[in-house]
């Protein structure tokens, strides 16, 4: 059977990708995504702390803040499960609703009041770090396009060089914490993985099977079913929520430091 990168394949109505996957790929990504929620839950917990709350007080923000997570992606994980998004022949398509609902769900957390608790309380180095996670992700998306699953634009080996940013974010980070990381460098860093997250949403948009801008042998099939559908649901608005709560910090930093002139 053709793999939806390579082909014209017919929608498929299960909701288990239907094409063979390396196990890097089947078991790399909701491992990440995993991650990425646990993440997600520990810095609630942790800016909860900072931010003089008492440890139940904490405990809850970090409770919360993984139940919201987990059913986050549990909804997705649902509507890819029950074949929902893999419905491309239907107008409008879901899985345009699918990306909507990732960016805007980015947003309205980044300036929500938990984004806003994580952007006072969390370092600069945490902020940074966190997206680490986004190396390993670009290692298994490569894999995932050599394997045919993934249409090879969204790898470094197409038009997509996250993979700098994961590894800038270890640098970065790992130069904060020790005092050494000027502002322009981490602007510059998180300007940067802005741009990819942009550039990505754009090849993702042009591969989508609504639009196949790429032509039949680079369509975006793969994210409509489990487990790849993790991806976009947690790494992605992770990522984008994370550099926007990481400007909010950096520019309540520069205020801070022109009203002690």
């Amino acid at each position: 059977m053709l793999s939806p990168c390579h082909g014209a394949a017919r929608p498929h109505r299960g909701g288990v990708y239907p094409h063979a996957a390396p196990p890097l790929v089947v078991l790399g990504i909701p491992a990440i995504a995993a991650m990425v929620l646990v993440l997600f839950a520990a810095g609630h917990h942790r800016a909860s702390l900072r931010a003089g709350h008492t440890r139940p007080q904490a405990a809850g923000w970090g409770l919360r803040a993984g139940a919201w997570a987990f059913a986050w992606s549990s909804a997705f994980g649902v509507a890819a499960g029950a074949g929902l998004l893999a419905r491309f022949d239907a107008r409008p398509p879901p899985m345009a609703f699918m990306f909507a609902a990732i960016i805007g769900g980015a947003f309205l957390f980044a300036y929500s009041r938990a984004g806003s608790l994580l952007a006072d309380q969390l370092s600069v180095t945490a902020l940074v770090g966190v997206q680490g996670f986004r190396l390993p992700l670009e290692l298994v998306m490569s894999e995932a396009a050599a394997a045919g699953v993934m249409p090879v634009q969204l790898s470094f080996s197409g038009y997509n060089f996250d993979i700098v940013t994961g590894l800038g974010a270890l640098a970065v980070a790992a130069l904060a914490a020790a005092g050494r990381a000027p502002r322009w460098l981490v602007v510059a860093w998180n300007v940067y993985g802005a741009a990819c997250l942009v550039v990505i949403a754009v090849i993702a948009l042009l591969t989508a099977p609504f639009v196949r801008a790429f032509g039949d042998g680079s369509v975006n099939t793969w994210v409509a079913y489990l487990p790849f559908v993790w991806l976009p649901a947690v790494c992605v608005p992770a990522a984008l929520a994370g550099h926007i709560v990481l400007f909010r910090k950096l520019g309540r930093m520069k205020n801070h430091e022109a009203s002690r002139r």
